[in-house]
């Protein structure tokens, strides 16, 4: 079985994130794949961070309710629903840090110098059944406690 790898068809790992990602572009949240999900995985769990920013640590991506035998991926521009349904299958955003569901982009790297934003992708061993669309990184994360089974990660710079 292939290693538990995230990627992006739009960024390589360490690699610039293009512009349509951020605010200034369209904003829209990116692309990701995966492959060698873990056996045993029950949920996949996407958590996306700028660990850059003067204020500490920064959402700007919470997904969650992935089922990992229902997609192999997250297509570009999920929207800013909390229950997403796309081409056969249900997951769900939380909120970020700007207190939207869905993707938030960085702001503008000239006015700050570039940050790395870290796509890591979770898979659970179980089922995360007690949160609701919405729920914050921090819900989630102590909903997951004890049930990670392996991490996949990109790393995109703006």
């Amino acid at each position: 079985m292939a290693a538990f790898r995230l990627t992006s068809p739009a960024f390589d790992h360490d690699d610039d994130l293009p512009v349509r990602f951020t605010q200034d572009g369209d904003d829209v949240s990116p692309p990701l794949t995966w492959e060698g999900v873990p056996e045993g995985t029950k949920e996949l769990v996407l958590i996306c961070e700028d660990r850059d920013g003067d204020e500490g640590v920064v959402t700007h991506w919470v997904v969650y309710g992935i089922l990992p035998d229902e997609t192999d991926g997250l297509p570009e521009d999920l929207g800013d629903q909390a229950l997403v349904s796309h081409e056969g299958f249900e997951l769900y955003q939380g909120l970020n840090e700007f207190d939207n569901s869905g993707w938030t982009g960085p702001t503008s790297a000239e006015d700050r110098g570039p940050h790395r934003y870290f796509f890591r992708l979770f898979a659970m061993d179980a089922e995360l059944v007690e949160l609701s669309p919405g729920a914050t990184r921090h819900e989630l994360r102590k909903a997951a406690e004890g049930h990670v089974l392996a991490t996949a990660e990109i790393v995109g710079i703006a």
